[in-house]
């Protein structure tokens, strides 16, 4: 017969149950055994839901629900994966470490989050809207729409300074929306290849682009072979004419080398961040995680160069043997975001496969660890890690992280008063999620995060615009918003 406990974990209580007693040695390898070719969908079915329900909803015996706000919070993770793992003998409770893994313990976490996220979307929906007007803990905004002809899986927006506004698509096309409306659709653009997740991405206006005209793309470059593609940044300048624009003077600034080219159609990344006559970029691991710990390869790293592809002096692999000079760190899956906050440290947010999408705090040679560590499961819902490496590897682990997975995509900074309360904020997008959360953090550190946008497509991009208001470019449907102040 089962009995039940309250067991005491931090702050705030995690019910167990104590099972009967443990079967013999013989009996738990067998256990084990066929434990480890069980789905964890499965393994938490089997193995938590007859105390804590299908749906985390808790379940006989008085076993509270988990499905509560606080108990979502990341600072759960660890505690409930000890929990699992070790029991509470004080408490009568034994722990599973002896019959599953590791990653199938760290599974069950995951897949507890998946039923929190579940659980807590349907109490709580989406932000509040009451006639056109969606509130937040500090602003209000209503949604405008800014652009939705000549878009074709839009990708990243920005402005001249004279506030022509830029948008990509994904097809290897890129419109320019002048101030008085007109779109005018810019010839000449660089060859791209739209390959699955990949194409024309990342737009980036030179910040002293009134000095020198430059504007920094990130497309993915077909092999001349026409073996694959992969993640090149280039330069150039826009030529205006009535109603007419074109593409000129393209200089490459970074490109990998053409062994490194891949059909694979995942995870190219890309975003571009200008620093004081330097660049840096994130590239994606192209689906082949285990070239993002070799420095040596180009897949899963962010890159510093200077802003004419030239490398400074001071990158942290410069002079280490057989690695690429232009590294600034590695371990990366699939960054999206990319951005320079107000304190002038840098960001990213980067797709974790099932649950596990991470914001990090991006560090001089700092090993991210995809994918010797993950917080996530593989999408065919089988075990894949755990957050905490083994032996003696460095991995820089995320300031904070999204369970289950957003698909994380497109982060900026927001800078201006039209929403005061939150200037120096910085504002992340999700595709799978849909979603757009705003997060505060202080000396590095999170301090607080908030869903502010959600349920209206594919958050593609995020950008702060010159006029200081928030521009979202949505897939499916696809078209360009902005949130706008709201009384």
């Amino acid at each position: 017969m089962n009995k039940w406990f309250l067991l005491p974990l931090a702050a705030s209580p995690l019910v167990v149950s104590c099972m009967s007693p443990a079967p013999t040695e013989a009996k738990a390898t067998t256990a084990s055994m066929a434990q480890r070719q069980m789905p964890i969908s499965q393994l938490y079915a089997e193995t938590c839901a007859k105390c804590h329900g299908q749906k985390a909803e808790g379940g006989g015996g008085g076993t509270p629900s988990l499905n509560t706000r606080d108990k979502f919070d990341q600072k759960w993770d660890k505690p409930f994966f000890d929990a699992i793992k070790n029991g509470v003998p004080d408490m009568g409770m034994e722990g599973y470490g002896q019959t599953m893994t590791d990653p199938q313990i760290w599974g069950l976490v995951v897949r507890i989050r998946e039923l929190q996220g579940q659980a807590l979307r349907a109490e709580f929906g989406s932000p509040k809207e009451s006639g056109g007007v969606y509130e937040t803990k500090l602003h209000k905004y209503k949604i405008e729409t800014v652009l939705e002809d000549d878009l074709k899986t839009p990708w990243a927006v920005d402005w001249l300074p004279d506030g022509t506004m830029l948008v990509t698509n994904r097809n290897g096309t890129m419109v320019a929306k002048k101030t008085n409306g007109d779109v005018v659709p810019i010839e000449g653009l660089p060859a791209s290849r739209e390959l699955g997740q990949g194409g024309l991405m990342e737009v980036a206006v030179h910040p002293n682009y009134q000095a020198n005209g430059w504007v920094y793309l990130a497309v993915n470059d077909p092999a001349p072979s026409g073996r694959g593609a992969m993640t090149k940044i280039v330069r150039g300048k826009l030529r205006f004419a009535g109603d007419k624009a074109s593409w000129s003077s393209t200089q490459d600034i970074w490109k990998a080398p053409e062994e490194s080219y891949t059909a694979s159609g995942v995870h190219f990344g890309c975003r571009i961040v200008f620093d004081k006559g330097k660049i840096f970029f994130a590239i994606g691991e192209r689906g082949q995680g285990e070239r993002a710990q070799d420095l040596s390869k180009t897949n899963g790293k962010v890159y510093r160069v200077n802003e004419d592809g030239t490398i400074p002096s001071d990158n942290p692999f410069r002079e280490t043997p057989n690695a690429l000079p232009s590294i600034w760190s590695y371990g990366h899956r699939n960054p999206q975001g990319l951005v320079m906050d107000t304190q002038g440290r840098l960001w990213d947010t980067e797709h974790g496969p099932r649950g596990g999408d991470e914001f990090n705090l991006i560090k001089k040679g700092a090993n991210y660890g995809w994918p010797l560590v993950a917080k996530s499961i593989n999408y065919n819902d089988a075990p894949l890690s755990t957050p905490w490496a083994t032996g003696d590897k460095q991995i820089e682990q995320p300031v904070d992280r999204w369970m289950p997975s957003i698909g994380a995509c497109g982060l900026d900074v927001l800078r201006g008063m039209a929403f005061a309360s939150w200037n120096g904020d910085l504002f992340a997008g999700g595709l799978a999620g849909q979603n757009v959360d705003r997060i505060r953090v202080k000396d590095g550190a999170l301090v607080e995060r908030e869903e502010i946008f959600h349920g209206h497509g594919r958050v593609r991009e995020v950008a702060t615009g010159p006029d200081g208001l928030i521009y979202i470019a949505l897939n499916q449907p696809d078209k360009v918003v902005r949130l706008v102040p709201a009384k």
